[in-house]
């Protein structure tokens, strides 16, 4: 009986460490084991410039709590980001809704895509939450996202249409207690696309991106993970929910191609802590591909929804690169023309535009 009893009790285990070899082996869609090129000298004089931009954005829009607990400064921050993106001349659009007796707005800019595309009726989603937790000011939760998404809309007006159509979407009411509710701006947004039948071909969150760290010991992960990624908080993750692989496959190679900074990528069950804590939960909920680009928040930032979550506590010059990667992403994921410098012939201005099917 007791070599029967250890014979199951072997097998067990060894069917146990094989599911969780194969779970990891579908999940960690790219290690983080990279090299990364060093900026030139002309990238890093743009860096700085785009950081000093990035400052700004996230200082006009997260130095103090804005939420439905402060709605005032919600409504005042979202103003904020309209006034910045007109200043681009990129038309964002409020779509209002009401949530407990209040009007609350997600905020959308359209990129248009090349008319004489066949793959017009696709669309990518970029989108960022601009509600803070709390108390906190979100410098970091989420007003790194946000500053991102608005110097992604800068930045798209330098290049000629694509093959795809973009959203770049300013979510409200993502964090506690609306997320993962009725009232959360990204379900309203992605309900909103499946009822008009377009053809949503990945979105992207982005979601708290600015702190980051050299020093052993500073990146936690959650289990299974903590067995494969080094312990310090010096990249930046793509994590998609387990029907995007393929998605977040695409989207960090693009990364990778045109980014100087590190980063991982993978795929897991939203059961796993962390996997689903943001808006791309709602479009997976809506069967749309979807991941987060974030530098892993509560298992890297102390100051992680806390009323210390600062503008200065955010590392602009890591923002800025990794801006420029997902501009790069962007433009591969939509099939827009390269840039070769702002302002040659080449560096057409794309059409922003309202679209809603």
């Amino acid at each position: 009986m007791l070599t029967a009893a250890l014979i199951v009790l072997g097998v067990t285990v060894a069917i146990t460490a094989a599911a969780i070899a194969a779970s990891l082996a579908y999940s960690v869609v790219f290690p983080r084991h990279h090299d990364v090129a060093a900026p030139d000298p002309h990238t890093q004089a743009a860096d700085r410039d785009m950081a000093l931009r990035l400052e700004g954005h996230v200082r006009a829009v997260a130095s103090r709590p804005h939420n439905l607990a402060y709605p005032d400064a919600l409504d005042e921050t979202a103003r904020e980001i309209e006034t910045r993106l007109i200043a681009l001349a990129a038309h964002p659009t409020r779509h209002t809704f009401a949530v407990d007796g209040r009007d609350v707005a997600n905020i959308e800019v359209v990129v248009e895509a090349d008319a004489d595309s066949r793959a017009e009726r696709e669309t990518i989603v970029i989108g960022a939450h601009y509600d803070s937790p709390d108390d906190s000011p979100g410098a970091h939760d989420n007003g790194t996202g946000v500053a991102a998404l608005i110097e992604l809309a800068r930045l798209m007006r330098e290049r000629a249409p694509g093959a795809r159509r973009v959203r770049l979407v300013f979510f409200v009411n993502e964090e506690a207690p609306y997320g993962k509710t009725d009232a959360m701006g990204s379900l309203v947004h992605a309900r909103r696309l499946r009822a008009d039948g377009e053809r949503v071909v990945g979105m992207i969150a982005l979601e708290t991106i600015g702190y980051f760290s050299t020093r052993p010991g500073s990146q936690n992960f959650p289990f299974p993970f903590d067995h494969v990624y080094r312990d310090r908080g010096d990249f930046v993750a793509f994590v998609g929910l387990v029907g995007a692989r393929t998605f977040t496959r695409s989207a960090l190679a693009a990364f990778r191609a045109t980014g100087a900074f590190p980063s991982i990528g993978g795929v897991a069950p939203g059961f796993i802590a962390g996997i689903d804590m943001s808006d791309h939960w709602a479009y997976d909920q809506c069967g749309f591909p979807a991941l987060m680009v974030t530098d892993t928040a509560p298992f890297r930032n102390p100051f992680y929804h806390q009323t210390c979550d600062t503008p200065d506590t955010v590392d602009y010059m890591s923002l800025a690169r990794i801006v420029r990667g997902l501009d790069g992403m962007v433009a591969t994921l939509a099939g827009q023309p390269t840039r070769d410098r702002p302002g040659s012939a080449s560096a057409m201005p794309v059409r922003f535009g309202i679209r809603h099917g």
